[in-house]
């Protein structure tokens, strides 16, 4: 368990098949509860994320938090960016 949030700033962050999203440079938490309700990302893998956008991604995805923030689910479905051969980008 957490004992403190500011553990999880600078931490690397991984999809469940291991390709590193980013480093998160925030944390949301709810005031009433105390709870942690995302991370915030705010530069991220363009290869995941379009343009490497920043990303919140809800603390209930997160798998196992070390030395590294490990999620146990990631969107697959997200366009995922890729050099074809003549060098121009292309969306799967």
């Amino acid at each position: 368990m957490l004992e403190e949030v500011s553990v999880l700033n600078n931490l690397e962050v991984f999809t469940p098949w291991g390709v590193r999203i980013g480093d998160v440079n925030n944390v949301e938490i709810d005031s009433e509860t105390s709870t942690i309700e995302n991370l915030f990302l705010e530069t991220t893998n363009e290869k995941l994320v379009s343009r490497g956008d920043s990303i919140l991604i809800p603390f209930r995805w997160v798998q196992a938090v070390g030395d590294i923030i490990i999620l146990k689910h990631f969107p697959e479905d997200l366009p995922i960016r890729s050099k074809d051969d003549d060098g121009l980008e292309e969306y799967r």
